[in-house]
């Protein structure tokens, strides 16, 4: 697995809004979605990663409960929020050895401040960058006002192009991911694969579930 020793770029805030956002969670709509029977399939998927040039969006690994732990939490103290359960720990080496075993090349690697999100990142793939850029509003139901500063901040993740030959590694959460893209992503570990546009926006490829990993065939 190859990783970048360089310092990950510093992201620009997206200058996009609101009628160029709204324009592309439009064509979003229209796109199949990730597991329909006309998709790509995982294994179609993780080859596409081989070259780089991709955004990979993963959702923390599985936790012991899942709740709306933001309200109170504080992204420094551990003790104040949902932890990865040991299932949540295998997903994530199993995530990281399939990534080494294929040979997907990565290069930035952001997480949220939360322990879930950026201990997911240090078992499968090393130090993260963290970053509340991609953490939650402190909310449990968000208003029009919290989804829209969410969205704000996860877009320049998205639409950012990776560094040549690599692709960018973000691992988050569900509600700052479905704020930028109108799609709630299922179940925990899920990673969402999205290619960046010239114009400021993307495509998203598709999903691979933690527990496909495993199963993608070497090329």
């Amino acid at each position: 697995m190859t990783f970048e020793n360089e310092a990950p770029r510093p992201i620009e805030q997206s200058t996009m809004w609101p009628s160029t956002m709204a324009a592309m969670l439009i064509a979003l709509a229209t796109c199949s979605p990730a597991g329909a029977a006309d998709g790509p399939t995982p294994a179609q998927i993780a080859s596409t990663l081989k070259t780089g040039g991709h955004i990979i969006y993963i959702r923390h690994a599985s936790t012991e409960k899942d709740y709306a732990d933001q309200v109170k939490a504080d992204p420094n103290d551990c003790s104040t929020q949902r932890t990865l359960s040991e299932n949540g720990w295998r997903e994530a080496e199993g995530i990281g050895a399939a990534f080494r075993r294929l040979d997907l090349p990565v290069g930035a690697l952001y997480s949220s401040q939360y322990c879930r999100a950026w201990q997911t990142a240090r078992l499968a793939f090393g130090t993260p960058v963290k970053t509340a850029a991609l953490n939650f509003e402190p909310a449990e139901d968000f208003t029009p006002e919290q989804m829209e500063a969410m969205r704000g901040r996860v877009i320049p993740f998205l639409t950012t192009a990776p560094a040549d030959g690599t692709n960018t590694v973000i691992v988050g959460h569900d509600d700052p991911f479905e704020a930028a893209t109108g799609i709630y992503p299922e179940p925990q570990g899920v990673a969402y694969i999205l290619k960046p546009r010239t114009n400021g926006e993307f495509d998203i490829i598709g999903s691979i579930k933690p527990s496909d990993w495993n199963d993608l065939p070497n090329e």
